[in-house]
């Protein structure tokens, strides 16, 4: 088994996706970028599959690759670790979830391991790249390879909201095949995006009011 491989949750993901983890040739490959500096490290490159199982998922939030700066990808979009310093992008998370649904503190710790934990899929589709460099692992095989065999496989349950900031993002709407799910649009967080139609969008009470009406239990943000 590859090294990175060894990090794989023992949990039902492992199953769900037994085909692709299988895929021996494309998992050695991501061993030898570990070869030079590559962010997140190796152990919480699958952070986003532990903390959140697939029987488990309500909501998804995809993101694109991990923060390029050594010490604040932790394996879940959008999120770092709490001594690191909020980027723009999550503060206007932040923001917009104290619109939406209050009492939101905008300076709160960057970790969203306690979305995961309640069900919030915080997927990058891309899940390495090299350190300081973005999107450096972008045609490395992560998307054919398993991201977006997950999302497939999500769009055969029901009742979970697709939250998609941002194009590319929205770009991965095609793999969600089945109509009995919620989809949330909108321009990414960035402070460019922001203000090209992020704000007021109202995700976060959105998908509450949805998983609500399908009786399941909702996220405290």
């Amino acid at each position: 088994m590859s090294n990175v491989l060894n990090y794989f949750p023992s949990n039902d993901w492992k199953n769900v996706l037994s085909n692709e983890l299988s895929n021996k040739e494309f998992f050695d490959s991501i061993d030898s970028l570990y070869r030079q500096p590559v962010v997140p490290a190796m152990s919480d490159v699958f952070n986003a599959f532990a903390l959140t199982p697939y029987s488990e998922v309500k909501v998804v939030i995809i993101g694109q690759d991990p923060y390029p700066t050594p010490g604040d990808a932790m394996g879940l979009s959008f999120s770092v670790p709490p001594t690191t310093p909020l980027p723009k992008s999550l503060i206007n998370i932040f923001k917009e979830a104290d619109t939406d649904i209050g009492g939101c503190r905008t300076n709160v710790k960057g970790d969203l391991t306690n979305w995961a934990t309640q069900g919030v899929l915080l997927l990058n589709t891309i899940l390495t790249t090299n350190a300081n460099t973005r999107r450096a692992h972008k045609d490395v095989g992560w998307q054919e390879n398993l991201t977006i065999p997950a999302i497939k496989a999500l769009s055969k349950r029901e009742n979970i909201v697709f939250i998609l900031w941002g194009n590319d993002a929205i770009e991965y709407e095609q793999y969600i095949t089945n109509p009995n799910h919620l989809i949330l649009k909108s321009p990414h967080p960035s402070p460019l995006g922001a203000w090209c139609g992020f704000w007021n969008t109202k995700p976060f009470s959105n998908a509450n009011n949805y998983l609500r009406a399908n009786s399941i239990p909702p996220i405290n943000w």
